[in-house]
């Protein structure tokens, strides 16, 4: 029995040995594979759950490039905003000498009402909240540096910021569509800014940059370990957009789309320039314009591109180019003015078209027709010298019915079908077909250009903002050429004699200007209202459109403006048309002879002494406006890198403002305010363009309490006809 029992223990110690062994060595093969194998914990693995323990990863946002005008003038640019927020709970301050919360609610709230907008009562009714803090929006949300400071100034416990970034444009409703805007897209708590439209949209991607990080290793409270290990992945900035649009053309034009368009209440204004050797785009606005800082917009289609309509009369340029490229062109042969008859191929009943003058002029020659913009005259030719295939093939070689490419998104392509003998007819005269404005900017520069088309451009070039290299330059791009040069000279002298002084002879008249050689052609189009199927027969319920060049001889610049049912059929165009032109003729010195003159590229002068300063760039001939009676400089506009010419203005900001008021007279309305912004004085703008009365005098010390009152004019307008 005892025999047994021995022999039964030693069975159960050699299990018992056995089971330790066992669970030993699945001991060594867990550790094992814990240590060699890279298993999943969650949605990922041990190695990157054991660093994320341990580093953090942050990402580091790129600025946003800036948009500028061709001289360097900024345009958009992304600035630091600030949100006003309020401490409200008494725990903030303990343990401190000070109160770091909002202790007396009524004063803070009579103290920040006027520099927020926002009443005493709306800022108090959020001051009285159960809450540790809150924001104290909307008026103290998109706070500038300086209201920010202001705010700042004023002590008051429990008040602080919160900081982000805005898109600024610093001229406000200033080719809007041009520019387009930007928003604000929140995800996981990050804001990032998106373009929505104009270049803003089409170079987002550009504009935006690439972000980058920082890794560095933490503590167990998620404070970063210093001298521990750290990785940094510097951002890629975006890069700067530089349009060929130039700030002074591009007021010019505003003036005169804003004055016209408030003139002539009518549904819409639109108007573009530019270079007529090149293509580039000078500048262009349209009406209802908007506010891209407040998004105050009416539509999102900018008219320039994206607004297709029957141009009416000014595509007579191109069906007489088609008729004389023919060959079959006599402009000398007569004909019979006033109205022709044509027979429906669909329901064989008669069809009667008209001049606009509906018994025509009798018995006149085919480029008397032109002059006179007889609609008989085209509906002859497009019988005689050409027919329906020809003015067709025409139209589209001329870049009429397709999309120019032209550098903003939603272009709209117009439409150039028609099969009928009427529709050939009317489509010669701009009825039954749709263009857009730039279509016709694309198709007159081959006027200026013995026959060849340029494709239109608006980006002068791309520069890296973190190198200062060039990566994209815009330039002068031929498309094809569309008529010989025999043939540009003939409409030349076309569009020569419809802006003369004649009423009887021509119907340009009112674009004539005694000295200044212009060439171009009227459009006057019924509007179809597609709802009752027929053309809309008010006194002014018409598209009215000028096409034109200036010189006529060699051109230097293009412009076509156009507006949509105006009060009355006053022409509103002819003074806005010869207001631009006037305008930039003395600007550019269009009528003078161009002697080449030298740009010279400025640097960056903060912190130089204001009399080597001086020196060197009164030599280069720009004229100083300095700020201040300090020895050194602390800000300077334009900024480093822009191109200026002799006689253009450069601002300089000394390190001692004198509190004297500057002569701000012939400024434009950008200088004027750069100034003002750096004197901290309070002010009031009257008018668009220049400078010609302010209410407080040069050399006047300004206190806190004055408000300088300038008014703005037209910079040319005492010499306009």
């Amino acid at each position: 029995m005892k025999k047994e029992k021995i022999k039964s223990n030693i069975i159960i110690h050699k299990w018992l040995y056995v089971l330790i062994f066992l669970f030993f060595v699945l001991m060594i093969l867990r550790l094992s594979y814990l240590c060699l194998v890279d298993y999943k914990v969650g949605d990922s693995t041990i190695t990157a759950f054991i660093n994320n323990r341990n580093t953090l990863e942050e990402v580091i946002y790129p600025t946003r490039g800036d948009i500028l005008d061709v001289k360097g003038n900024v345009l958009a640019q992304s600035v630091s905003s600030y949100t006003v927020i309020a401490y409200l709970s008494e725990t903030r301050s303990e343990g401190s000498d000070t109160p770091l919360h909002v202790v007396d609610k009524k004063a803070t709230a009579e103290a920040l009402s006027p520099l927020i907008n926002m009443s005493v009562e709306d800022i108090m009714k959020l001051l009285e909240k159960d809450a540790y803090q809150v924001e104290l929006g909307p008026g103290g949300r998109n706070l500038s540096q300086i209201q920010m400071e202001k705010i700042k100034e004023l002590n008051l416990p429990g008040i602080d910021f919160i900081s982000d970034t805005k898109r600024y444009y610093p001229n406000g409703d200033f080719a809007s569509y041009m520019l387009g805007y930007t928003k604000t897209n929140e995800e996981n708590g990050v804001s990032t800014i998106v373009g929505e439209l104009g270049i803003e949209e089409y170079y987002n991607d550009t504009l935006t940059g690439n972000p980058g990080f920082i890794t560095y290793e933490k503590d167990r409270y998620g404070y970063k370990i210093a001298n521990g290990r750290e990785y940094i992945e510097p951002a890629d900035d975006g890069d700067d957009v530089y349009l060929t649009v130039d700030n002074n053309i591009q007021l010019f034009i505003e003036n005169a789309v804003k004055k016209m368009s408030a003139d002539s209440e009518a549904e819409w204004t639109l108007m573009v320039v530019a270079d007529a050797k090149t293509g580039a785009i000078l500048g262009y606005s349209s009406t209802p314009s908007f506010d891209p800082n407040i998004r105050n917009m009416s539509s999102y289609i900018d008219p320039i591109v994206g607004n297709a309509y029957e141009p009416g009369s000014t595509m007579k340029i191109f069906s007489y180019m088609c008729a004389i490229e023919s060959g079959n062109y006599k402009g000398d042969d007569k004909y019979m003015s006033g109205s022709k008859t044509y027979e429906s191929e669909t329901t064989g009943e008669k069809v009667t078209i008209n001049d606009w003058k509906k018994e025509g002029w009798g018995e006149i020659t085919y480029d008397q027709g032109f002059a006179l913009s007889s609609n008989i005259a085209v509906a002859n030719l497009v019988e005689t010298a050409i027919g329906k295939s020809e003015l067709s093939a025409c139209y589209s070689n001329y870049g009429f019915g397709k999309a120019t490419d032209f550098t903003l998104k939603r272009e709209a392509t117009g439409s150039i079908d028609f099969n009928y003998q009427i529709e050939v007819a009317t489509a010669g005269y701009g009825q039954g077909i749709t263009t857009t404005a730039i279509q016709h900017i694309q198709a007159l520069t081959a006027i200026a250009n013995d026959g060849i088309m340029l494709k239109p451009y608006i980006v002068s070039k791309i520069v890296d903002s973190n190198t200062g290299k060039t990566n994209f330059e815009g330039k002068r791009t031929e498309i094809n050429q569309i008529a010989s040069e025999s043939t540009i000279d003939k409409i030349k002298e076309l569009m020569a004699s419809v802006v003369t002084p004649n009423s009887e002879t021509s119907t340009g008249y009112h674009y004539y200007m005694d000295g200044y050689n212009i060439i171009g052609k009227t459009g006057t189009a019924q509007i179809f209202d597609y709802e009752k199927g027929e053309y809309l027969k008010g006194e002014s319920d018409y598209i009215y459109s000028f096409s034109g060049m200036y010189p006529g001889d060699n051109p230097e610049i293009i412009i076509y403006t156009a507006l949509k049912k105006p009060k009355d059929s006053n022409n509103y165009l002819a003074p806005a048309v010869k207001e631009v032109i006037q305008n930039i003729s003395n600007y550019l010195n269009i009528k003078e002879s161009q002697s080449i003159n030298t740009s010279y590229e400025i640097d960056s002068y903060i912190n130089e002494e204001v009399n080597e300063v001086t020196s060197l760039l009164q030599s280069k001939g720009l004229n100083l406006i300095i700020i201040g009676d300090g020895n050194k400089i602390i800000s300077q506009y334009p900024s480093k890198n822009t191109n200026l010419t002799k006689g253009d203005n450069m601002i300089l900001l000394t390190n001692n403002y004198d509190k004297k008021m500057l002569n701000l007279i012939g400024l434009s309305y950008k200088e004027a305010k750069i100034i003002l912004e750096y004197m901290g004085i309070n002010y009031t703008i009257e008018g668009n363009g220049y400078v010609y009365e302010q209410s407080i005098a040069e050399g006047t010390i300004i206190n806190e309490e004055d408000t300088l009152v300038i008014k703005l004019k037209n910079k040319y307008e005492e010499n306009t006809t």
